[in-house]
C-alpha cells in the first residue's frame, strides 16, 4: 500500500512539473534590445516560441530568485517583470548591463532562471516612472516602455 501512494504521489509531482519544463523548450530568450525614442526608453525580450505570460511591479531592490541574495544594479527603482514559461538557458548574450545611452533607463538585470521563470529588473531614474508593457508577434517579442519626462 505505501508503494502504491509513493507512486502515486511522484506521478502527481512528476505531472506538476513536466507541463512547465515542455511548455518552456523552444521558448528561449532569443536577445534583449534596448532603443531611445523621443518620448520614451525601450527593452524589448525575443523570444524563439510562443509569447509568455508576463507578471511586472515596482521594487526598490532586486533579488536572485535562487538564492535570496540582493543583486546590486543601476536604477533608483526597478520594475521587475517575469515571463513564464520562458528560459535563457542556450542565451548567450550579455544577461545584464548598464543602458548609458538612454534617457531614464539605467540598467537590465537577470534576476531568475528558473524552472520556466525568466525573471528581469529594469532599473530607471526618479521614482514611480509611468511605463507599459506590450506584446509584439513574428517573433514573439515582450516590450516594455518608460516615460522619457
Amino acid at each position: 500500500m505505501k508503494r502504491i501512494a509513493a507512486v502515486l504521489v511522484a506521478v502527481g509531482m512528476a505531472m506538476s512539473v513536466v507541463p512547465a519544463a515542455v511548455a518552456a523548450e523552444g521558448n528561449e530568450l532569443a536577445a534583449i534590445r534596448t532603443g531611445q525614442h523621443p518620448a520614451f526608453d525601450r527593452v524589448v525580450f525575443e523570444f524563439t516560441g510562443p509569447r509568455p505570460s508576463v507578471t511586472h511591479g515596482r521594487t526598490s531592490e532586486l533579488y536572485h530568485c535562487g538564492s535570496g541574495k540582493e543583486i546590486d544594479a543601476a536604477g533608483d527603482e526597478f520594475v521587475e517583470i517575469t515571463m513564464q514559461p520562458a528560459n535563457a538557458h542556450g542565451y548567450t548574450g550579455q544577461r545584464s548591463f548598464t543602458t548609458p545611452g538612454l534617457k531614464k533607463v539605467r540598467s537590465v538585470t537577470n534576476t531568475c532562471d528558473f524552472e520556466a521563470h525568466l525573471g528581469f529588473g529594469i532599473g530607471y531614474a526618479g521614482t514611480n516612472r509611468a511605463y507599459t508593457v506590450s506584446f509584439l508577434d513574428n517573433p514573439s517579442r515582450v516590450v516594455i516602455d518608460f516615460d522619457n519626462n
